[in-house]
């Protein structure tokens, strides 16, 4: 697409909400309670606000509040109102091509927020604890915060993302025409590293003429030692392995595809 040339501010407002989610098994109640503990302790809100630290600096922008609060019993959240950073890049592109990994930064974003709010919980029953974070940036300007999506991926242990962009309003060319959208966009996949997506499952739902896009990611590999905490696989029976495997898979397909199965036994 053509560089647009705008008459005044480009007024598009482009939202990210980015879910993840950490699924795992804790045999007994105290390791249930230790599990939110140390999911509590890696994502405390002290280091939800570095990760954020780290979005606002791949894409460009400049810190102006931080607000932020851990939680009792659990949870925490952060919030940054940012802005547009002194020095923008001519390089800087909405291109369907996947933004910078943990090891490199670079790009670029205007004013707006960045929040993260994080949700462990456990069942009651089954043994299963789940532990999900959610992230929303939305920016206002030429660059889209999808540029950010390989870094928040590798930031957590993403068994599951769910991801929604949507691009909103409008800006005016020097000729004073409306444009809804000043980037092509076939899919959220395209701003994923080959390496990351060769990982997971990933299913879209794309509404094109209303600038919505969906995209959900499950990982594809399943390796039951990952999914135990506290406990080894060689420390369980065969029944116990195999009734621990298609619990954990249930609940990975349920949240995946937002409804609720029958366990089979």
């Amino acid at each position: 697409m053509d560089k647009l040339q705008l008459h005044g501010f480009n007024n598009l407002t482009k939202s990210l909400s980015f879910n993840i989610y950490d699924i795992c098994y804790a045999k007994s109640e105290q390791g249930q309670r230790r599990y939110i503990e140390y999911i509590d302790e890696a994502y405390s809100a002290t280091r939800l606000t570095q990760i954020l630290t780290d979005v606002t600096s791949i894409i460009g922008a400049e810190i102006l509040n931080v607000a932020r609060q851990d939680y009792d019993p659990q949870g925490a959240s952060v919030t940054m109102l940012i802005s547009e950073g002194h020095d923008v890049p001519e390089t800087v592109t909405n291109a369907e091509t996947p933004g910078p990994l943990p090891e490199s930064v670079v790009a670029h974003l205007n004013k707006s927020h960045i929040t993260v709010h994080t949700y462990p919980e456990s069942h009651p029953h089954a043994g299963i604890s789940t532990f999900r974070a959610d992230i929303d940036v939305s920016t206002c300007g030429r660059i889209s915060p999808l540029k950010a999506l390989n870094y928040l991926i590798h930031s957590f242990e993403s068994d599951i993302v769910i991801m929604d962009y949507r691009v909103r309003g409008f800006t005016r060319d020097i000729a004073g025409q409306k444009h809804y959208i000043d980037h092509e966009i076939t899919s959220i996949q395209n701003y994923i590293a080959d390496a990351t997506a060769d990982r997971y499952q990933m299913i879209d739902v794309n509404v094109y003429q209303e600038n919505i896009f969906h995209t959900k990611m499950m990982l594809k590999d399943f390796n039951l030692d990952n999914y135990l905490f506290e406990t080894d696989q060689g420390a369980l029976d065969k029944d116990e392995r195999e009734q621990i495997q298609r619990q954990l898979n249930q609940e990975m397909a349920e949240i995946f595809y937002g409804r609720n199965y029958q366990l089979r036994r």
